[in-house]
């Protein structure tokens, strides 16, 4: 057994036993069937809206397991590091905003919704867990697809413009962006886009060899020469996936400005 199942325990068990809580759930790797000594361990813990004032996140998290740092991203979730180098994600919501979980259901695909069940006063949690199932959203449509392409020309020409002007370390940042856009094009040649979101993840498994030797192809290290081969190549693949995906999908960039961001790349 991992050590984060010992740290899920616990939490499930403080939720059943600590009357401020009035619900929890999980979702990431543990309710994916995906989860191992490397994994996260991620929650929605709902607290009755009377004890909301007075509630000590970081006193209630110390109680399950020894916490080194606890904080806020930049998304505001509580983000805790455990003092066995597991990290988590914590959201302490009221239980008047439970409903939040509806808005998951776009984000992607929930297997099994009753593996993110943890414990529930409320009677509320199950069926909002419930709607969670099913199929997940559609990736594959004109839409998405215009997305990634449009995306991908304004951050390749934005990345190509800071390179030329000498920001070699803004554009291998922008070069991030490049690489996500064209790994969703990637997903959806090889129809895995379940994890339309988060594309890098589980990605030496999820694609070919020959989609990864693409992806490969488009990273860099902050060398002038190894970042502008990177932009030189994502246009190559992005022209290969504009041909392919052009008899399926109804695409926005014609071949027209494909050629002026090859003679744009040679100037």
């Amino acid at each position: 057994m991992v050590i984060q199942h010992k740290i899920i325990q616990g939490v499930s068990d403080k939720c059943s036993q600590d009357e401020v809580v009035s619900a929890c759930m999980m979702y990431g790797s543990f309710t994916k069937g995906e989860g191992d000594q490397y994994s996260d361990v991620e929650f929605y813990i709902f607290i009755k809206d009377k004890k909301m004032e007075n509630f000590s996140s970081k006193n209630w998290v110390s109680e399950i397991y020894p916490v080194d740092l606890m904080f806020y991203n930049e998304y505001g979730t509580e983000v805790v590091i455990f003092s066995n180098m597991i990290r988590g994600e914590f959201h302490f919501l009221p239980e008047t905003e439970m409903a939040i979980i509806k808005s998951f259901k776009p984000t992607g695909v929930f297997p099994d919704p009753e593996a993110m069940y943890i414990y529930d006063s409320t009677e509320q949690l199950k069926p909002l867990l419930d709607d969670l199932g099913g199929v997940g959203p559609d990736r594959m449509t004109d839409d998405n697809v215009n997305f990634a392409f449009n995306n991908f020309v304004n951050a390749w020409l934005m990345g190509v413009n800071v390179m030329r002007r000498g920001e070699l370390a803004r554009s291998l940042e922008t070069l991030t962006h490049v690489q996500k856009y064209i790994l969703q094009l990637l997903r959806v040649k090889e129809q895995t886009v379940e994890r339309w979101l988060n594309s890098t993840k589980n990605l030496e498994k999820d694609i070919s060899r020959e989609s990864y030797k693409d992806y490969v192809a488009i990273t860099s290290k902050l060398k002038e020469h190894e970042i502008k081969a990177a932009y030189k190549n994502a246009l190559h693949i992005a022209e290969a996936l504009h041909e392919l995906l052009g008899s399926l999908y109804t695409i926005d960039i014609d071949k027209d400005l494909m050629n002026k961001l090859y003679s744009y790349f040679n100037q």
